[in-house]
């Protein structure tokens, strides 16, 4: 029997809201847009979300009696957390985090200001140039969006594998394996050992969707062995935090690489950081900066910013011209040197 939603149908139908969040059986948030809401939705009573919870919990086939929180997919592909008490002591709690079904190109994100027309004209050509990229961002930010973005301008005659702890990606390629991490009673198959197996499936390019563990220092492997223009999210707030983020992810895995040689590994396989953020004043997703990174000045990682927000909100060149312009010019002059200049602008990314 399907599950019955009640009083959340209409909030899971609606495209513009992203994240459904049940406090209690009368207090339900959302994410409209980008911003958090209160709305008039509530269950009859206590005893009509518990019903609720109990389906979700049995449709996913969760034994109520092992644990006292739960994550999961809906048979809709979108990704629920429970709490039970007495872990959440006030009463039990439901969070649905939904996941676009469209993917976004680079033009509409230019026409929402996501990415200016200038920026976008570079990431496509660092894109099609195997330039590896780390995307970082916030709770919300857009990272998987993005990131379907890009790995959607891979050209078609690469093959590309993806791996995700649930399957949040969409991506218009033809040639698309996707990978997922399993943990069942009975079976356990890390994103890591998603990432080693993906290295025996002749991938042109490795996708991970977040890293979050040990898959971290096999993602730098897959790029520092023949694996360039590979991609990963990672959540953190500015290019410095996300440098500090990859670093403490794979100490924390037990790797005991130095961190001087650790620092060179990350310097020489990351060629761009993408920061994405969301404005908390009115929910607005943008790329705030796009950084280069540019070697090892003594034990530590040098980067440069390319684009980055001026006062006014825009996106714009900040006149440095980056190291990796001569790989993507390396057949033909794709971008010249003076596209990196701090005026004009482009109109067409295609």
């Amino acid at each position: 029997m399907a599950v019955d939603f009640g009083p959340l149908k209409t909030l899971i139908e609606s495209e513009d809201i992203t994240e459904i969040m049940i406090n209690a059986w009368n207090k339900v948030y959302v994410e409209h847009k980008g911003l958090l809401v209160e709305t008039s939705a509530k269950f009859v009573d206590q005893r009509q979300f518990d019903e609720l919870i109990f389906g979700v919990l049995s449709e996913d086939k969760k034994n109520m009696k092992n644990a006292l929180f739960f994550d999961g997919v809906l048979k809709n592909g979108f990704r629920y957390n429970i709490t039970l008490p007495p872990m959440s002591p006030k009463g039990p709690s439901l969070t649905i985090r939904k996941f676009r079904s469209k993917v976004f190109s680079l033009d509409e994100l230019v026409t929402g200001d996501f990415v200016s027309d200038k920026a976008a004209k570079f990431i496509k050509a660092a894109v099609t140039s195997r330039l590896s990229f780390v995307i970082s961002g916030g709770t919300g930010s857009g990272k998987t969006s993005f990131l379907g973005a890009m790995a959607s301008l891979i050209p078609f005659d690469e093959r590309l594998v993806t791996i995700e702890d649930v399957p949040e990606l969409k991506i218009n390629h033809p040639n698309w394996i996707s990978l997922q991490a399993v943990k069942t009673e009975n079976i356990s198959i890390s994103t890591r050992q998603c990432v080693i197996n993906a290295l025996r499936m002749r991938p042109d390019r490795i996708i991970i969707g977040e890293c979050r563990k040990d898959e971290t220092f096999e993602m730098l492997q897959a790029m520092n062995s023949g694996h360039e223009g590979s991609m990963a999210t990672v959540h953190s707030n500015s290019p410095t935090d996300c440098l500090s983020r990859i670093e403490s992810l794979i100490q924390t895995s037990g790797n005991e690489l130095p961190l001087r040689q650790l620092r060179y590994q990350m310097s020489k396989a990351i060629d761009l950081i993408v920061q994405i953020r969301r404005k908390p004043q009115d929910g607005k997703r943008e790329i705030s900066e796009i950084a280069e990174l540019t070697g090892m000045d003594g034990d530590m990682i040098t980067r440069s910013s390319i684009f980055e927000r001026n006062k006014d909100g825009q996106l714009v060149s900040t006149g440095y011209v980056p190291k990796a312009l001569g790989k993507i010019n390396r057949n033909a002059q794709i971008l010249p040197p003076n596209f990196f200049s701090q005026s004009g602008s482009l109109k067409k990314v295609s």
